[in-house]
């Protein structure tokens, strides 16, 4: 799809017009405008009209000069925050409340070749949190080599890798095939861009790690009908909780799917809520059961505030911005509590452990796998098959029988 092109004006705006719906000060306003002159001059001293995420992170570059991130003053980082806030809000038409980015900063002409590698990966779809792990690793091993007195990338030689893979060995395993796969493509980018006479990337040491597939966590029926009742619903917090935790456990939506529901999901004459998963980006039907249509309507007429954003749920503090997910997995946790439901450490306390209920549930139910995958909305069954681990009855049947244990088994252990 082509990006639209945006002058700067008009984004910022654009901008303006969104954060004012969130009831943000005229002053915290008048700051930003402040800080998006120093862009506007930016971009007319490059001849450039119209803004991208490329022309954002360029100011920022030429703001740092040689310096680094951490070394800026105060109100430098604030300039830097509010240039990012134009682009995400061009990337995704919001500004996340009460978060900030964080710039990790790739200088030098190594890191160059690093922020020309990422972009080459953007160009093939990769998602927003996926370049941030790819600058944080980055950021480590520029690092390592400015250590190394590294400051080309005709420099980097196999012993300098083996030597850097091995303080890895300190990391996680999580962390360290991370690393080490994306130090592989970024080798393999260097000599596909003649930028290196020899394929390092074959010289990355390969490492045997196979994500384990962990055990869903669950809840039984009687322990999430348990943690429902125990949220009280007399509040506008209380009834905007209670909306969002059945919307979760009675039809398994993911928690980034729940904060981000917006009026034009729920199409109440055909009682459906559709939706394109973030996820997935695949479309998903659910039918609007008459429970959550009524805890969705007390909502917005005696708890929702007052605002013309598209989103269903928000905060109850101004400003009234669009719950982050991460805010709904505090919920759950809290009525977990009031519940008194325990958790251990093996079983997962936050919405996501809702959806594993759903899918128990329904297996207790013999419902068919195909019909579950649809409900859950996976791409295909294999993704639903990892549920079947939680399904005891259907386990039992798999059970063999101990033979049993002559006696004599016995009497030959006790004369020992």
């Amino acid at each position: 799809m082509k990006e639209e092109q945006k002058t700067f004006e008009m984004l910022t705006g654009e901008v303006i017009r969104y954060l004012e719906k969130l009831s943000y000060s005229d002053s915290r306003i008048s700051q930003y405008r402040s800080a998006w002159q120093r862009v506007t001059a930016f971009m007319k001293e490059q001849g450039w009209m119209y803004y991208n995420a490329s022309v954002g992170e360029a100011f920022i570059y030429h703001l740092i000069g040689v310096r680094k991130y951490d070394d800026l003053d105060r109100w430098e980082k604030d300039i830097i925050q509010c240039a990012n806030v134009v682009t995400e809000f061009l990337e995704t038409g919001t500004v996340k409340f009460r978060r900030c980015q964080k710039f990790r900063d790739l200088p030098g002409a190594v890191g160059q070749t690093m922020r020309d590698y990422i972009a080459h990966r953007q160009s093939y779809g990769i998602s927003r949190g996926t370049v941030e792990e790819y600058k944080h690793r980055f950021q480590q091993f520029l690092s390592y080599l400015g250590d190394s007195s590294v400051n080309d990338v005709r420099s980097i030689s196999q012993q300098l890798l083996l030597n850097y893979t091995h303080q890895l060995g300190f990391c996680s395993a999580n962390v360290r095939h991370s690393h080490l796969s994306i130090l592989k493509g970024y080798l393999r980018y260097l000599y596909d861009q003649g930028l290196t006479e020899t394929n390092y990337s074959r010289m990355v040491p390969k490492d045997k790690f196979v994500k384990q597939a962990k055990l869903p966590s669950t809840y039984t029926k009687d322990e999430v009908e348990k943690l429902i009742a125990s949220i009280e619903r007399s509040s506008p917090k209380g009834k905007r909780d209670y909306a969002m935790v059945l919307i979760t456990a009675r039809l398994g939506l993911r928690a980034t799917d729940v904060c981000c529901l917006s009026f034009a999901n729920i199409r109440w004459e055909q009682s459906l809520i559709t939706l394109h998963q973030k996820k997935t980006g695949e479309q998903i039907e659910l039918p609007l059961l008459s429970d959550i249509g009524d805890a969705i309507i007390d909502y917005l007429k005696y708890g929702r505030p007052e605002s013309e954003l598209p989103y269903i749920f928000l905060h109850v503090n101004a400003p009234y911005d669009r719950l982050h997910y991460s805010t709904l997995h505090s919920i759950v946790t809290l009525y977990l509590r009031r519940a008194g439901l325990s958790y251990e450490k093996e079983r997962k306390h936050g919405p996501h452990a809702l959806r594993h209920s759903l899918a128990g549930v329904l297996l207790e139910k013999k419902t068919p796998i195909p019909v579950i995958s649809e409900v859950l909305g996976h791409k295909n069954t294999d993704s639903t098959r990892y549920y079947l681990r939680i399904d005891m009855n259907a386990l039992r049947q798999c059970a063999l029988n101990v033979p049993p244990v002559s006696p004599g088994f016995y009497e030959r252990g006790a004369g020992r």
